[in-house]
């Protein structure tokens, strides 16, 4: 059985991560042991909340160091919404904080004119790239989104989603070992039980091998997610 390890840094619906996770085999965590943590064959970095709030509670668990550590042993990484943002290099919230930069780029705000922020809702999700991550998974397929900010990856290659709400924006990166969604897959129905599924797969292989590299192969040309 694949151990995944829920980080807890005290932000976030960490129970409903669990709970998904365990409905599709996986044996799940929550933790924020360091140890515990090492022994785990993925990691998930979760969040609802604020950038800066968040990086300072990571940093004061020693999180930031942990999860950096496992991302150079090839260890997978899935964030998800805050997160997910938190993967990138900085966030333009509340005056700006810096990031885990595992990603490149920074995160900011939704460019939504005329229509409501935070985007909180179902939105399809087109593929711009192939990954394992995403295995049987419909391109346009609906996910469960609550945001207000967005990151802008600056690599075409680490973009492996997108979504409008006023505009096109990156809801999804692969960059093996480290995946993150903007969207909530515990609360996104069979489809995100599914990308759980297919993260706990991804885990239970040899840390450093895939049978894709890099965001995978486009499938359409690479869309910006400052579109």
């Amino acid at each position: 059985m694949t151990r995944v390890a829920i980080l807890d840094y005290g932000m976030g619906n960490l129970r409903s991560v669990e709970k998904a996770l365990e409905r599709v085999g996986a044996e799940a965590v929550i933790t924020d042991d360091h140890e515990l943590a090492r022994s785990a064959d993925g990691l998930v970095l979760p969040g609802v909340g604020a950038f800066a709030a968040a990086m300072e509670r990571i940093g004061q668990r020693g999180l930031d160091g942990l999860i950096r550590e496992r991302v150079e042993a090839g260890v997978r990484v899935l964030g998800i919404c805050l997160g997910f943002q938190l993967l990138f290099e900085s966030s333009s919230e509340l005056g700006g904080a810096a990031g885990l930069g595992l990603v490149d780029g920074p995160v900011t705000g939704l460019e939504a004119e005329g229509m409501k922020v935070p985007h909180i809702g179902w939105e399809p999700v087109a593929w711009e790239s192939e990954s394992e991550l995403i295995e049987g998974i419909a391109d346009g397929t609906p996910f469960y989104f609550v945001h207000s900010f967005a990151p802008r990856p600056k690599r075409a290659a680490d973009l492996l989603g997108t979504a409008v709400h006023g505009e096109r924006f990156g809801c999804a990166i692969a960059r093996p070992p480290v995946y993150g969604v903007q969207f909530h897959p515990e609360k996104s129905s069979s489809d995100g039980l599914r990308l759980l599924a297919n993260f706990s797969t991804i885990c239970s292989a040899v840390p450093g091998t895939s049978r894709l590299n890099g965001g995978g192969a486009p499938l359409r040309p690479p869309a910006s997610a400052s579109q």
